[in-house]
């Protein structure tokens, strides 16, 4: 395959999907795979929803949509059509049965076309369903699946530090999408949007660049715009019994839900950090928030990146790691043993309306049950951790993410079997 040369700032990204700023620079082909040994491409259909465990790619598009339409079979129809779009450009072929280019001139194209010539950029795509798709805000069952709906499913409270803004907030369905490439990335929901016309509207979405986790041993620990590794201790892929007890959703979690034994949930939250602030931090009261060192990541007791943190360990004024240390804040020891998978990534909207950036950390976790798994930690977070001086939540969203699709099936068949 030809190299793809390096681009620039991609723009505003999808008009249709109403995304506010931009992607940083560059683009990866298939001979420059940033993860060493990594496929090209992975395949959309499989016992569970790629964009999970698979090792985190560089680049993310996230949407979340409000269903228009009061008609069981017109959703029903569109996630088939979602599901055999999606296996299609994970395979880097166009979203459509007859691509860009080929279609009658008297037609539009059934793909926009700005993803030819690009690799797979081993793009994913994960789909999940809101609360409000159950149930909406006016009580109405609009799709007869009330009462299929997990009891876990509900929208998340509000938690200290929350500046939450309603269109940032919910959503019925999620789209997910993940690539190496930001172009390939924002072509696949671009064209799920275009699809979801008439049957679905945009209610927010998100660009992130820089991952923010690692879900693979095989993957180095990135950075956060705090500049501090992150995700060191985060449940890998290869780690298959923490996934059984901290993320998949295991069959007698919830009688009436057995269509999403195997799935997972996804919390979202989009965490704006107050970089400039930050910024004027003495390096040593920066370490002390996180626990750990900014150059190589080792916790504050000593060791190496991957060394477990010694909360026992006392300095002349106290724990060598502060009590109100994010690193001692959120770790199983202090939290009956809870872990979560995060996959979240950096993201830079411009700048505010007094000129600060607003840019911070688009939180993804896959998780059990948000109730025992998500909202305890975060409760403990905002009561007790020094971070929170430097954040604010201005949108968040749960989703209930079904198990993956078979052959001959289309996503969330079982939901509404």
């Amino acid at each position: 395959m030809p190299t793809v040369s390096r681009r620039g700032l991609l723009g505003s990204g999808v008009a249709a999907a109403g995304v506010a700023g931009a992607f940083a620079a560059g683009r990866v082909t298939g001979e420059e795979d940033a993860t060493a040994g990594a496929p090209s491409s992975y395949p959309f259909r499989g016992e569970r929803q790629a964009g999970i465990v698979t090792p985190a790619q560089d680049r993310l598009h996230f949407a979340a949509l409000d269903v228009t339409t009061d008609d069981r079979a017109e959703l029903v129809d569109l996630l088939q059509r979602w599901t055999d779009a999606a296996e299609r450009m994970t395979q880097g072929r166009p979203a459509g049965p007859v691509g860009p280019t080929q279609g009658s001139i008297y037609a539009p194209p059934d793909d926009t076309g700005e993803a030819i010539g690009l690799p797979p950029s081993r793009l994913t795509i994960t789909f999940g369903f809101g609360p409000s798709l159950f149930v909406d805000e006016h009580g109405r069952d609009r799709f007869g699946i009330a009462d299929r709906k997990p009891a876990a499913l509900e929208p998340l409270p509000h938690f200290s530090a929350d500046m939450l803004e309603p269109a940032r907030t919910g959503g019925d369905l999620c789209i997910q999408a993940c690539a190496d490439d930001p172009q390939v990335a924002v072509h696949a929901v671009r064209n799920l949007v275009r699809m979801g016309f008439g049957t679905t509207a945009v209610r927010w979405s998100q660009l992130g660049f820089g991952r923010t986790s690692t879900t693979s041993t095989s993957q180095d620990t990135p950075r956060n715009l705090f500049g501090f590794k992150d995700g060191t201790a985060n449940i890998k892929a290869e780690d298959a019994a923490l996934l059984d007890d901290h993320v998949w959703v295991a069959d007698g979690d919830d009688p009436k839900a057995d269509w999403l034994v195997g799935g997972s949930y996804v919390v979202t939250r989009r965490i704006n950090q107050t970089i400039e602030v930050w910024d004027r931090q003495p390096l040593g009261d920066q370490q002390d928030f996180i626990g750990r060192t900014k150059d190589t990541g080792a916790p504050l007791s000593g060791g190496s990146e991957l060394t477990e943190p010694d909360f026992g360990v006392q300095g002349s004024d106290g724990p060598i790691i502060p009590r109100d240390a994010h690193v001692r804040v959120v770790h199983p020891e202090y939290n009956d043993g809870l872990r979560i998978l995060r996959r979240g990534y950096n993201f830079v909207d411009g700048t505010d309306a007094i000129g600060g950036l607003d840019a911070g950390l688009f939180f993804i976790a896959y998780l059990r049950d948000p109730r025992t798994h998500f909202i305890p930690l975060q409760r403990t977070m905002a009561a007790h951790d020094a971070l929170m001086e430097y954040l604010r939540f201005t949108g968040q969203a749960v989703f209930a993410v079904p198990p993956g699709t078979a052959a001959g099936e289309h996503v969330g068949q079982a939901l509404f079997a």
